[in-house]
C-alpha cells in the first residue's frame, strides 16, 4: 500500500455506488480501505452458543483507487504531493500546498 493514504485521514469516494459520501479511514489492509459508514453489506449470521443471529451490517473494504483525500484547509477533494521540510517528507496537498502531516 502507498503512504498518500492514512487511518484517520477523510476520504471522499470518487466512483461507485457510494459517490460523493465523506468518511474517516478506520482501517487499512492488504485487502483495500475501510471507511466509516461507506460500502456497508449486510449479512445473515447464523445463531450460536454465543451469538443471537439475525441480520447484522459489516463494512466491506474498498479500493484506494475510489478514494480522494480531503484537505482540511482547503475542503476538497485532491491528489497528495511528497516533499521534503526540514530533511523529512510531508505529505502536501496539491491545490493550496498545506502541508497534511509528516510522513514517518
Amino acid at each position: 500500500m502507498s503512504n498518500r493514504l492514512k487511518k484517520g485521514d477523510t476520504v471522499c469516494v470518487i466512483s461507485g455506488r457510494e459517490k460523493g459520501k465523506k468518511g474517516k479511514i478506520l482501517k487499512i489492509s492488504d485487502k483495500g480501505i475501510t471507511v466509516e459508514k461507506i460500502n456497508v453489506a449486510k449479512k445473515h449470521q447464523r445463531q450460536t452458543k454465543n451469538f443471537q443471529g439475525g441480520i447484522i451490517e459489516k463494512l466491506v473494504p474498498l479500493n484506494p483507487s475510489k478514494v480522494i483525500l480531503i484537505c482540511p484547509k482547503c475542503n476538497e477533494g485532491v491528489r497528495v504531493r511528497f516533499e521534503k521540510s526540514e530533511g523529512m517528507p510531508v505529505r502536501k496537498c496539491s491545490n493550496c500546498s498545506e502541508v497534511i502531516d509528516k510522513v514517518k
